[in-house]
């Protein structure tokens, strides 16, 4: 598949190169923002043995191709800077890319919620309230410090000789943009001053093991010499592979409904696993952060597919979602429980409020703001007294309430047989307290393990307890 992709890459630049004309992938263009603090690769064609000079932020530096007319240098690190600047390249002919930034480059990708645009974002209603109201935000977006680059998957791996794939975030461009991914960025430098590049590859209806490479499965230690399903490499190499040299921070990922309606929570830790580890390799650094959601509460029961799936399919589905950020480093998930107002709605409207949630994750992560609150409770040990089960959390930050200050919902203990029953569940010293009448010996608690469950534990953060079972 790599080798298939090499070919139709080399055929699309073939007619340049031979015209001698130095050509740049489409990833480059005017108004684009470039990764600071790390060494940048500047790459592309041109005719064989043909000197190609590149010149941005203060830097020169010159190569030749190789004999198939491939060139590639790599630039020094740079400062952050949000005033406007010129790069040159230049060999037999000359392109300057003009309006370039440097700051942030985030990669977001998935499925239909991460594709969800910002078009769609305005067409939500929602009460009036003071202020900027984000459903309204196409009206008022006009940051020049944020760039978007949307990826088209027919067109990525093909030269743009008008260089205008990046754009600000704004009118048009920002209309088919990423919600999810416009307001991480919107977020990011709000608190930062710094600007964002966000880069949306995500396409509608996918599952999981399109975006992973043939590579990252071979290498993989859960499927290597194994068959895998689900077209692997179909989307990673039109719409990922070109993006591999392009110097980056992170990636984003809001994907698993596919998945979940094939009932595959059982190898979905194991997939996306190979996602991050097969990504963070092609980017050639282990440590990028790598930030997901878990996807919202939704009737997976009452689907009518060839895999019968009950209420219990999801939060499974949750589990195995959760546990990828207790196997790899720099790596973190928000909950979205409380971002849904119909169970039967995949695609929740309140983009805004999870763009914002993973800014957290990177902001506390990756930009020093560690007195932020980046996740709700998350359960962290529990102590059988008596008649009892007393919960300790994580991440309780200045106490746990109920959102609605109604009783807690959605607890469930079960007792030497392994039933489990509804569970009364009370607050104390930061710890909740679960139990039931007939439940004289309990053994187990579940939190939230059910399609359905919306429930009303939070931090004082405002953030959503995560769903958990202690087994």
């Amino acid at each position: 598949m790599k080798q298939l992709y090499l070919l139709l890459l080399s055929i699309f630049y073939m007619n340049s190169a031979l015209n001698a004309q130095v050509i740049l992938p489409r990833i480059f263009g005017h108004n684009m923002v470039l990764q600071r603090n790390k060494p940048l690769n500047v790459w592309g064609k041109a005719s064989v043995g043909e000197q190609v000079s590149v010149q941005f932020g203060g830097q020169r530096k010159t190569t030749k191709t190789d004999s198939e007319g491939n060139w590639r240098m790599k630039l020094a690190s740079l400062k952050t800077s949000n005033i406007p600047a010129e790069m040159v390249i230049q060999g037999k002919n000359t392109i300057t890319l003009k309006n370039i930034l440097v700051g942030e480059v985030w990669l977001c990708s998935g499925q239909s919620n991460m594709e969800y645009t910002m078009r769609k974002n305005n067409k939500v209603t929602r009460p009036n309230v003071q202020g900027q109201n984000p459903v309204d935000e196409l009206q008022f977006a006009k940051n020049p410090n944020i760039r978007i680059f949307l990826v088209n998957r027919k067109e990525l791996v093909k030269p743009d000789s008008l260089h205008r794939g990046w754009s600000v975030a704004k009118d048009s461009a920002l209309r088919s943009f990423s919600a999810v991914g416009y307001f991480f960025a919107k977020e990011i430098n709000l608190q930062t001053d710094v600007p964002i590049g966000m880069i949306s590859s995500a396409i509608p209806g996918s599952r999981i093991e399109p975006w992973i490479s043939t590579e990252g499965f071979a290498e993989s230690p859960d499927f290597k010499d194994k068959k895998v399903d689900g077209e692997p490499a179909k989307f990673y190499n039109p719409m990922i592979r070109p993006l591999e040299q392009f110097t980056m921070r992170g990636f984003l990922w809001y994907q698993g409904e596919s998945n979940c309606f094939l009932k595959d929570s059982v190898q979905y830790t194991q997939k996306l696993t190979t996602l991050i580890s097969s990504w963070r390799k092609a980017w050639h650094d282990k440590k990028m952060p790598f930030y997901y959601v878990q996807i919202v509460p939704y009737l997976y029961s009452s689907s009518k597919g060839k895999v019968v799936l009950n209420n219990r399919t999801l939060p499974a589905f949750w589990e195995a979602q959760a546990n990828v950020s207790k196997i790899l480093s720099q790596t973190d998930y928000v909950t979205t429980t409380d971002l849904i107002d119909s169970l039967t709605e995949l695609h929740p409207s309140y983009k805004w409020e999870i763009g914002k949630r993973l800014a957290f994750l990177a902001l506390k992560n990756d930009y020093g703001k560690n007195k932020i609150v980046a996740s709700g409770p998350d359960f962290e040990s529990m102590k059988i007294e008596n008649e009892k089960i007393i919960i300790s959390f994580k991440n309780v930050e200045n106490g746990l309430y109920s959102k609605d200050e109604k009783p807690l919902t959605f607890f469930e203990i079960a007792g030497k047989d392994g039933q489990f029953v509804p569970a009364d569940a009370i607050i104390e010293e930061n710890k909740v307290i679960v139990s039931a009448p007939n439940i004289t010996n309990p053994t187990a608690v579940r939190f939230a393990w059910d399609e359905t469950a919306k429930p009303n534990l939070f931090n004082q953060a405002g953030l959503p307890a995560r769903p958990f079972r202690t087994k």
